[in-house]
């Protein structure tokens, strides 16, 4: 598909053109040239004057319902979202019914989504049904293509059994993906422990329970000599840990939610269940220090947390409404809005993610194979019932205009404009 991308800057960290406006055209799937360039006859011409064009963007952090949970997202449905949100990579959670958990069960995940411009990578579960009792079939999930092990947002309580878990994947080289968080102090507590959790009469979440927990799994790293990927950190503690581990030389990584860049605990005074995250929403001075932290390369990588949920699981009391918001398509907005600039962007929404599973990355050069995302900073549109591509409809930023917007992604000789 022959495509003529003009007046477009080029945000790329690893090409010789960031930073740089160009005309890009892309012949059969691969960049043909990069400079200024003149249509050809029979050629797609997208003026992309004012916007970025990235790598296309990949997120490590989302869930679909297929298998088991269809109501509320497909296959289809979650890469029809992805695409619009500038996505041209997901790894899917296992926290499916079935578990994803089995060399057929990724298998499944695979064939069902071929030949998209979306490409799907399923994360293998890292205990049999997630119970953190027996090792799922991690090396035989590897073979059939799952790119890591993850009990999606189930924190590993037992330390001896995490431990265990990451001796045996250290054999092949697999990433393990782990939620932090210390459930002995987190107890049923739903909202960030503070002066709002007092005001609010609700049993407050402390940093402690995510900190402890990032501490043990720094130590287990360190003794086991093996790498860890901590997800969804929401804290400035945390971040510390993290940014200290690093320097010590602990082969850790780690990802924080785009709404955990913008959302604070400050909004929660409505009892709107829409913001109902988890990790729970934090403190100014945790999204400072997050911030902080993406840009001094503590923290590896963006991810969109999509967690799309049936109305009736979300329009009820605060206190019994199950967590999660649609993200895929207002990542960008959100990151936009914390202040990044679109290098950075391209660095931890685009090539970090794929270089922590040891997926190939796009590079916006010469003879390479096509896959970007180009959006345009200061446009303007609406997040509502026609332009969410979700089946769900659990995101508190629905009916608000945002600014931000992906205007076209390019993959697998495939491309969309919106």
């Amino acid at each position: 598909m022959n495509l003529l991308v003009k007046h477009v800057t080029i945000a790329d960290p690893q090409s010789k053109f960031n930073k740089q406006q160009c005309d890009v055209r892309v012949l059969d799937g691969k960049i043909q040239s990069i400079g200024n360039l003149s249509a050809e006859k029979d050629e797609n011409v997208f003026d992309a004057e004012g916007a970025f064009l990235t790598p296309g963007l990949f997120d490590l952090n989302c869930v679909a319902g297929d298998p088991g949970f269809e109501t509320k997202e497909d296959i289809q449905t979650l890469t029809a979202t992805a695409k619009a949100g500038g996505f041209t990579g997901l790894a899917l959670l296992p926290q499916t019914s079935p578990v994803v958990q089995s060399k057929s069960q990724v298998e499944y995940i695979i064939n069902k989504a071929n030949n998209n411009l979306v490409d799907v990578y399923p994360i293998g579960a890292l205990s049999q049904n997630r119970e953190a009792k027996e090792l799922a079939e991690l090396f035989d999930m590897q073979q059939a293509g799952a790119v890591a092990f993850s009990d999606g947002d189930r924190a590993i309580q037992d330390d001896g059994f995490m431990s265990r878990a990451l001796q045996y994947a250290k054999g092949f080289d697999a990433l393990v993906m782990v939620y932090p968080e210390n459930k002995s102090i987190a107890g049923k507590s739903q909202i960030n422990e503070s002066k709002n959790s007092v005001l609010l009469g609700m049993k407050g979440l402390p940093a402690l329970a995510e900190e402890m927990h990032i501490a043990r799994d720094i130590f287990l790293a360190q003794y086991n000599e093996t790498k860890i990927h901590i997800s969804n950190i929401s804290t400035a503690g945390s971040v510390a840990l993290i940014r200290k581990a690093k320097k010590e030389g602990v082969r850790i990584s780690c990802d924080v939610t785009a709404h955990h860049l913008v959302f604070t605990e400050e909004l929660l005074m409505d009892f709107d269940s829409n913001y109902k995250v988890k990790p729970p929403l934090r403190s100014k001075s945790d999204v400072k220090a997050l911030i902080a932290g993406l840009k001094d390369g503590t923290i590896d990588a963006i991810t969109s947390q999509h967690r799309p949920e049936e109305i009736e699981f979300k329009n009820v009391e605060f206190e019994i409404a199950h967590y999660g918001i649609i993200a895929l398509q207002t990542v960008l907005p959100l990151v936009l809005k914390a202040g990044l600039d679109a290098s950075l962007i391209a660095e931890k929404l685009a090539i970090n993610p794929r270089k922590l599973l040891n997926l190939n990355v796009p590079l916006i050069e010469e003879g390479q194979e096509a896959n970007f995302t180009i959006f345009a900073v200061d446009k303007r549109w609406v997040f509502d019932v026609s332009s969410n591509q979700s089946k769900s409809a659990n995101s508190p930023l629905l009916g608000k205009e945002l600014a931000g917007k992906v205007t076209l992604v390019y993959n697998n000789n495939q491309y969309q404009e919106s």
